[in-house]
C-alpha cells in the first residue's frame, strides 16, 4: 500500500496519521510510462522513471552504481502559493525521520527555493522546520516551478548504498504571508540572498567597471589622473565587498556539511586569492621609466582578465543554486551585456585616437627629419 506525505504540521507538515511510504527500486524499470515524455530544463535527462500513484507525482532518476550517487527530479502539480516535497526515510517505513527536500515559491519575489530538512523523531508530528544537513549527503540541489507544477532536482548519495528506499512525496498550500513557511524569513535563504547580491555587485560589477575605466579613459589626456583614482575606488570598494561575500559564503558552506557546490566554492576561492594578489601587488608597482614595469603590467593585465571571467562564471554557478526568479538573472544579464556593448566601442574609439596619434608622430618625426638635412643634396663647384 502507497501514500504520500500527510498533510502539513503547522505552517508546512502538518501530521495527522503516519504515512507509509513506498519502496522504490531504483535500479528497477519504469513502473508507468506517461512519465516517459517528461521534459527538464537545462536539457537534464534520467534513465528511469516512475507515476506515483499520489497527487500526480512523478519521479525520474539516474543510479550511478560506480559511487552509489543518484540523480532525481521530482516533479509535482501544485498551486504557485504552495510547497512540494520529496523525501527518503532511511531508518523505515513512516514520516518520523524522514529526510526531506521541499520547495517552495516565495509571493513577493516569486524566488523558488528547496530546503532540507529532517522530520526528527524527537519533535513528534510538530518539527520545526529549518534547513539543515540530512542524514545522506547531498551534492547538488535546485528546484523550479512552471507550468503549475513543482520540480526539485538534486544529486545525493544513497543511504547505506542501497538501492531499495523508502520514500515519500506531498504538497500543501500552507504558507505564511511573506510566502516563506514559518520559521524560514530569517533563516539561511535570507543570507543566501545576501550573498548572492554582495558577489553579484563586487566581482559581477564593480570589478569589471574598474576595468573599463582604467583601459579606456587613460587614453583620453583630460582624464588623467581621474581614472586611476576611479579605477582603485572600483577595485577596492569591489575587493571589500566580494571578500564579505566570499566570507559569507564559507559560513554558509560549513552549516550545509551534506551539501556541497563544490565548483562554486573553489572558483570563489580562486577569485579570493587573485583579488588579493591584486591588490597587493599595487604595493609593488614600478614607475613608468622601470625597466620591470612591463612585466608588472602583464601580469597585472592577465590576473584582472582572469578575475572577471571567473567572477562571471561563478556568478551564473550561483545562479542556478539560488534559483531566483528569471528577472534577476535577465537583470544582470542586461547589466553585463550593456558594461560589454560600452566596452566595445570604446575600444573601437581608443584604438581611432591611438592610430591617429601614431600617424601624427610619425609626420612630426619626417617633417623634423627634413628639416635637419635629410631633404638637402650636395653642390660641386663649376670648374
Amino acid at each position: 500500500m502507497m501514500s504520500p506525505m500527510n498533510r502539513p504540521v503547522r505552517s508546512l507538515i502538518v501530521a495527522v496519521l503516519p504515512c507509509l511510504l513506498l519502496v522504490l527500486l531504483l535500479a528497477g524499470p519504469s513502473a508507468a510510462q506517461n512519465c516517459v515524455g517528461e521534459s527538464f530544463s537545462n536539457n537534464r535527462l534520467y534513465s528511469l522513471c516512475s507515476s506515483l500513484p499520489e497527487l500526480g507525482a512523478t519521479l525520474h532518476w539516474t543510479y550511478h552504481p560506480s559511487n552509489a550517487t543518484l540523480d532525481v527530479a521530482y516533479r509535482l502539480p501544485s498551486p504557485a502559493s504552495g510547497w512540494a516535497a520529496w523525501a527518503i526515510n532511511p531508518s523505515g517505513a513512516g514520516m518520523l525521520g524522514a529526510n526531506a527536500f521541499l520547495a517552495f515559491q516565495n509571493s513577493s519575489t516569486g524566488a523558488v527555493s528547496v530546503i532540507t530538512t529532517v522530520l526528527a523523531t524527537s519533535t513528534g508530528y510538530s518539527p520545526a522546520i529549518t534547513d539543515e544537513a540530512l542524514s545522506f549527503a547531498v551534492h547538488d540541489r535546485s528546484a523550479e516551478f512552471a507550468a503549475g507544477a513543482y520540480t526539485i532536482y538534486a544529486t545525493l548519495d544513497l543511504p547505506g548504498n542501497g538501492t531499495a528506499q523508502n520514500t515519500a512525496w506531498q504538497a500543501g498550500t500552507a504558507f505564511s504571508s511573506a510566502g516563506l513557511p514559518s520559521g524560514l524569513s530569517n533563516s539561511r535563504l535570507h543570507r543566501k540572498n545576501i550573498h548572492g547580491v554582495l558577489n553579484a555587485m563586487s566581482w559581477g560589477l564593480l570589478f569589471p567597471l574598474g576595468v573599463i575605466m582604467a583601459r579606456y579613459l587613460r587614453v583620453f589626456k583630460s582624464a588623467d589622473p581621474a581614472w586611476f583614482y576611479l579605477h582603485i575606488t572600483c577595485q577596492c570598494s569591489g575587493y571589500i565587498l566580494g571578500v564579505a561575500g566570499w566570507g559569507l559564503g564559507l559560513k554558509l558552506g560549513s552549516e550545509s556539511k551534506g551539501i556541497t557546490y563544490y565548483a562554486h566554492r573553489n572558483i570563489g576561492i580562486a577569485l579570493f586569492c587573485l583579488a588579493t594578489l591584486q591588490v597587493f601587488a599595487l604595493l609593488l608597482r614600478p614607475n613608468k621609466d622601470n625597466k620591470y614595469r612591463i612585466y608588472w603590467n602583464v601580469y597585472h593585465h592577465s590576473v584582472g582578465y582572469t578575475v572577471i571571467l571567473l567572477s562571471i562564471i561563478n556568478i551564473f554557478k550561483g545562479f542556478n543554486i539560488l534559483n531566483p526568479a528569471d528577472k534577476w538573472k535577465n537583470a544582470y544579464i542586461a547589466v553585463i551585456s550593456t558594461l560589454g556593448g560600452i566596452a566595445l566601442c570604446l575600444e573601437v574609439i581608443t584604438w581611432v585616437i591611438v592610430l591617429r596619434r601614431r600617424s601624427s608622430r610619425s609626420s612630426e618625426k619626417s617633417h623634423h627629419g627634413a628639416a635637419n638635412g635629410y631633404g638637402s643634396r650636395q653642390h660641386h663647384a663649376v670648374v
